[in-house]
């Protein structure tokens, strides 16, 4: 529930009643209700919200649980949280369904797997490909500018 959402994402932010207040234009008082559920900001006062905790309005008014988790927080506007999945024995994981439509996968597909310091993350082979491709069409025009 909203209430919910915006009690956490002040949490995650670091922001006190009275900040987000000001940041939106309102009393700490009026935005406390909010928190507590004894009345609900209006649409324009939403979009502030979201824009302040930096996820959509759709992301506010959405509360998500995941099992061994609990609530999971909006995601950030642009992003996406798909749910946990878990690793076989064989290393294999099944993408959640949403994940499937939203970028188009099926079985047999190939995806490239890519990782930093803090996670790993899949792309459709042909996103990867067409992305190198044009990275080095970017190096060469530099090269030859270059010389």
């Amino acid at each position: 529930m909203l209430k919910d959402n915006l009690v956490m994402l002040r949490n995650i932010h670091g922001f006190s009643q009275e900040k987000i207040a000001e940041k939106i234009g309102i009393s700490r008082q009026a935005y406390a209700k909010w928190e507590t559920g004894a009345t609900v900001p209006d649409v324009e006062k939403c979009a502030l919200l979201a824009e302040v905790y930096g996820t959509t309005v759709d992301g506010l008014l959405k509360t998500e649980r995941e099992d061994n988790l609990g609530m999971i927080p909006p995601a950030p506007k642009g992003k996406n949280i798909w749910g946990s999945v878990v690793v076989n024995d064989r290393g294999q994981i099944v993408i959640p369904k949403g994940a499937r439509d939203r970028f188009g996968l099926t079985g047999g597909q190939r995806l490239i797997v890519l990782s930093d310091e803090q996670g790993i993350a899949l792309i459709p082979d042909k996103t990867f490909e067409a992305g190198m491709k044009r990275a080095l069409e970017l190096m060469s025009q530099r090269e030859n500018s270059e010389q």
